[in-house]
């Protein structure tokens, strides 16, 4: 269902677009900062949004809310959670200690922003996990490149 309204000032435009993954947005035309603005959107795939779920969470459109916390988290804010506005995301349930903390794998996941992270592209991922193991910042970590059989170490600190 698209609605359509008529606009009568003459200084603003709206276009509708859908691209070919899916994304339907609706652009508005600001006279006063010239350039089309988003000002609706709606996707097929809302899993393809980094950072769609907030922190240390998951999405997946298999589940009921959407967005998931990773084992050993739980929601910032339960209600909007439990709403279906898992944008905030999930905080540690217990605080690393540096000792004893473990490293849960995740598959098949797409990996989290990466303008901030420390890149060897010459070592595997056993020595990775050391060097994350050995470093109490250490947040994550995982394979540069996951083609035969993976090489390569990011590792996420902070």
């Amino acid at each position: 269902l698209v609605s359509v309204s008529e606009n009568t000032d003459p200084r603003f435009y709206s276009k509708l677009t859908i691209s070919i993954t899916g994304l339907l947005e609706l652009f508005t035309w600001d006279p006063t900062t010239p350039g089309w603005d988003v000002i609706w959107f709606l996707t097929t795939k809302p899993c393809n949004f980094y950072e769609e779920c907030g922190p240390y969470s998951f999405c997946d459109t298999n589940t009921a809310p959407m967005c998931n916390c990773i084992k050993g988290f739980e929601p910032m804010n339960r209600e909007d959670w439990d709403s279906g506005f898992g944008g905030g995301g999930c905080a540690r349930r217990t605080p690393l200690s540096c000792v004893g903390d473990e490293f849960l794998p995740l598959k098949r996941m797409k990996l989290p922003d990466t303008t901030e992270v420390t890149v060897d592209r010459i070592i595997g991922l056993d020595e990775c996990k050391d060097r994350c193991i050995n470093d109490c910042n250490c947040t994550a970590f995982a394979n540069a490149d996951i083609q035969n059989g993976g090489s390569g170490c990011i590792i996420w600190t902070g």
